[in-house]
C-alpha cells in the first residue's frame, strides 16, 4: 500500500467513526504505514553500514574442504575431541554457530573452503554418517583474502582451549612468511598482540625435530615450556647432548607403562644438557648433591645429612639403568654406613 492510499484509508475510517459531538477522531497510523516505515528504516541502516547483512546457507559438508591455511590440524580431530560439540548439535537438533567459509571456483568436487569451523565440519560429517543423515553444515559465506582469512581464524580461535599451543604456533610461523614477509613487528601489529607474546609462539614452532621426538604427544607442549627448553640448545655441545637424550626418550616411549609427562621430559632434557660432574661418593654436607652414572645420567639426589641419617631421592626417570642405581646406592652405603 502506498503512502497516499494508507493516508486515505485512515481518513475514511476516521470519518465513519465520528463521536457524538461530531468532532473527527484523532488519526492513528495504519499498519501499512508502519510496515513501510520499518522497511525504509532498515534500508537506511544497511546503506549507512550500521547493519551488516550476512549470507548463511545449509550445505553438504562433503562439498567443503579445509582451507590450506586453517590453524587446526584436521587429521587430529576425533570423536573424543569433538564430543561436546556433537552432543550440543544433537541436543539442539541443528548447528547453532555458522562456520566461516569462502567460495571455491573451478573445483568440480568442492563449492566452499572452511576458514573457521573445522570442528563443526568434522562433527556434522560424523553425525551424518552415524544415524543423522539430515544434518546440514551451516556456513557464513564471505569474500576474503588469505591474510584476512588468517586474521579472522586467529581471532575466533585464540581464546579456545581445544586448540593446542603447538597448532597455534605453527600457524603463526606459516603466516609470518606467507603474509608478512617475515616481519614480526608488522604481524604483531596486524593481529593486535605484543612482539614478545608472538615470539614465544614462534619459538615453540621452531623447536627442531630432533628435540620434538622426545615428546610422545607434542600437542601437550605449552608456551610455558619454551622458556626452559630453548636455552638448552646452545652452545652446540649442549644441543647435541639434548638431541641424544631426546632420541633415547623416544626409543623408550614405545615400551610398557604410561608415557612420561611433559614436565618429566623437560627435566630429563635439562639434566642431559648440564649433567652433574662425576666426583665419586658424595661428601657429607647439608647441600643437595646429585650422584650420576659413568655416562652422566642422574641416579640419586642426596638432600643432606643430619644426626638421624641421610635423605635420598631415586631419580628413576633420569635415564640411568637399574645397575647404575644399584651401584650408586652401594657407594652411598660405603660412604655413610658405619
Amino acid at each position: 500500500m502506498s503512502r497516499k492510499n494508507a493516508s486515505f484509508a485512515a481518513d475514511l475510517a476516521a470519518g465513519i467513526n465520528l463521536p457524538e459531538d461530531g468532532a473527527p477522531a484523532p488519526r492513528r497510523p495504519g499498519l501499512g504505514s508502519n510496515v513501510l516505515t520499518g522497511r525504509e528504516n532498515r534500508l537506511a541502516e544497511l546503506a549507512a553500514g550500521s547493519v551488516v547483512s550476512r549470507t548463511h546457507e545449509l550445505v553438504d559438508p562433503a562439498r567443503c574442504r579445509m582451507w590450506a591455511g586453517h590453524n587446526r590440524e584436521y587429521a587430529l580431530l576425533n570423536e573424543e575431541r569433538c564430543a561436546d560439540l556433537i552432543e550440543s548439535i544433537k541436543a539442539q537438533g541443528r548447528q547453532e554457530m555458522p562456520a566461516i567459509v569462502r567460495r571455491v571456483r573451478g573445483e568440480p568436487d568442492y563449492d566452499f573452503e572452511v576458514i573457521c569451523g573445522a570442528r563443526r565440519h568434522w562433527s556434522i560429517s560424523w553425525l551424518r554418517s552415524h544415524n543423522y543423515p539430515d544434518f546440514r553444515f551451516l556456513v557464513d559465506i564471505r569474500e576474503l583474502s588469505d591474510e584476512e582469512a588468517f586474521r579472522i581464524a586467529d581471532i575466533e580461535n585464540r581464546a579456545r582451549e581445544d586448540l593446542s599451543d603447538l597448532e597455534r604456533a605453527r600457524d603463526y610461523l606459516r603466516a609470518l612468511e606467507a603474509y608478512y614477509e617475515g616481519r614480526q613487528k608488522i604481524m604483531a601489529e596486524r593481529i593486535n598482540v605484543t612482539e614478545s607474546w608472538l615470539s614465544r609462539y614462534l619459538d615453540l614452532a621452531r623447536l627442531p625435530v630432533e628435540l620434538m621426538v622426545a615428546f610422545p604427544n607434542p600437542q601437550d607442549l605449552r608456551i610455558k615450556h619454551v622458556t626452559t627448553i630453548k636455552p638448552l640448545l646452545k652452545p652446540d655441545d649442549r644441543r647435541q647432548r639434548v638431541f641424544a637424550e631426546a632420541a633415547a626418550l623416544s626409543a623408550r616411549s614405545g615400551g610398557e607403562g604410561a608415557p612420561m609427562a611433559v614436565p618429566e621430559i623437560v627435566r630429563a632434557l635439562s639434566l642431559a644438557a648440564d649433567p652433574p660432574k662425576r666426583s665419586g661418593p658424595p661428601k657429607k654436607s647439608g647441600m643437595a648433591q646429585i650422584v650420576s652414572s659413568e655416562t652422566g645420567k642422574a641416579v640419586l639426589r642426596i638432600e643432606g645429612t643430619d644426626r638421624k641419617g641421610i635423605r635420598l631421592t631415586l631419580l628413576n626417570r633420569g635415564g640411568a639403568s637399574r645397575e647404575d642405581a644399584e651401584k650408586a646406592i652401594r657407594e652411598v652405603l660405603d660412604a655413610h654406613w658405619a
